[in-house]
């Protein structure tokens, strides 16, 4: 007999469905819980309701720990490839050897963009944040690929699924490019797929992009690392939206919308505002102070899920290392800054206590600026990433037989019932 959990609303008692995952703490099924009692459930922010069944990613934010499909992300990290990554999370399966290249030969020549979509950049003005131009030129593919809209036919989400993962760092480099007022860049079939965004960022008429092992590699770990992470705030956003049926160009031009916030995909920006505004090793007991004193917020530790260290954030520390060291700015000021604070920080009472471990937009900010990208480009390197991890999800929730559209419910707490009245009167 299946486990139950007994809820008293007045002289009703209702029996509530205990639902068992593989792993994860067990969830009660609250689903007839309105027609049978009358009621609803209240959970700002849905911190302990889950929204669907998904056989994608795990996370223990106690422990640490961030599977995909079963395989921790620092084995994924250190021995994958994001393509690799982008095939388990999309199939459940890693590869084999021949599923591996045909994938990666798909993505690749999916990777240029309409010639006509080139015009859409230029209605944009030339100071335009590269996420605003990433919203809107995401959105606009449904009008130049609707032969993979129809939600319905299994062929085409997978046509949509390859076109989105291909295509999006293709458009992240042009809304980079249209940002810093110099030609596009077209993608190259001979290139991998952190080496062709590399390039397309990166190269300039005057000057080729010359490809760096160390880069590229530290540019795919950093992919790897963002790929998916459960039902955050985009990806429930994502899901949200396809839940009506709405094109899959429109659902991950809501998942970036969403990302776009300074508290889900601008945090890794904070987080280096906050080492510079610091500045010095020598000014971070006074920072941790102003801390303590909640005078300043300590950015770039802490998470909503996580409350051990985030095992992204040991990756990204080591690829931080080796690409400061590779571009010769192992001296960075900033870098000795973020060392200390991370020090101080495991070890001084008030932030264990408090469970302040480093997360993975930490060290991320600097790792991306060694790179060459300006902060207004963080969040869009993220969306790059997110892409296959939101089109994942929402393949499986269009999948899912289970699935209704979604409709929050809400206490209302407005005026009651009440006449109108002519404004004479008023």
């Amino acid at each position: 007999m299946a486990d139950t959990a007994k809820m008293s609303i007045g002289e009703k008692t209702v029996e509530l469905p205990i639902l068992k995952g593989v792993d994860g703490p067990d969830v009660v099924d609250i689903r007839k819980l309105y027609a049978e009692a009358d009621v609803f459930t209240y959970d700002p922010g849905f911190t302990s309701t889950a929204s669907c069944e998904s056989k994608i990613t795990f996370i223990d934010g106690d422990a640490g720990i961030l599977l995909h499909r079963g395989y921790p992300i620092d084995q994924l990290a250190e021995k994958s490839s994001f393509l690799e990554v982008c095939y388990l999370l999309l199939h459940g399966e890693l590869p084999s050897a021949a599923e591996a290249e045909e994938f990666e030969k798909t993505i690749t020549y999916h990777t240029m963009l309409h010639e006509q979509f080139d015009r859409f950049f230029q209605g944009f003005r030339r100071d335009a944040h590269p996420m605003a131009i990433m919203v809107g030129a995401v959105g606009a593919l449904s009008a130049f690929y609707h032969d993979s809209t129809n939600v319905e036919d299994p062929q085409q989400r997978m046509i949509s699924s390859h076109r989105l993962i291909a295509k999006m760092p293709t458009i992240a480099a042009r809304a980079f490019k249209y940002f810093r007022g110099q030609p596009f860049v077209h993608p190259r079939n001979d290139l991998s797929y952190a080496e062709n965004f590399l390039r397309m960022c990166f190269s300039v008429p005057a000057e080729d992009w010359v490809p760096n092992p160390v880069l590229t590699r530290a540019m795919d770990r950093i992919f790897i690392l963002h790929a998916d992470h459960e039902q955050n705030a985009s990806t429930s956003t994502v899901r949200l939206a396809g839940s009506s049926g709405a094109n899959p160009f429109a659902c991950i031009a809501a998942g970036i919308a969403c990302l776009w916030g300074p508290s889900h995909g601008g945090a890794n920006e904070e987080a280096l505002n906050m080492l510079k505004e610091i500045g010095t090793v020598d000014r971070i007991p006074e920072y941790v102070q102003g801390v303590k004193d909640r005078r300043y917020r300590l950015m770039g530790f802490g998470h909503r899920v996580y409350k051990n260290y985030d095992p992204r954030a040991t990756v990204m520390q080591k690829t931080c290392h080796e690409v400061l060291a590779e571009v010769g700015n192992s001296d960075d000021p900033l870098l000795k800054v973020a060392i200390e604070l991370e020090r101080i920080a495991l070890s001084d009472p008030y932030f264990i206590e408090r469970k302040l471990y480093p997360n993975v937009d930490f060290y991320s900010g600097i790792t991306l600026r060694a790179l060459g990208f300006p902060p207004e480009m963080f969040t869009v390197l993220f969306a790059v990433a997110r892409t296959v991890g939101w089109i994942a999800q929402w393949k499986e929730m269009i999948e899912d037989p289970l699935q209704k559209i979604g409709r929050p419910r809400q206490i209302y707490t407005g005026s009651p019932a009440r006449d109108y009245t002519a404004i004479s009167t008023r």
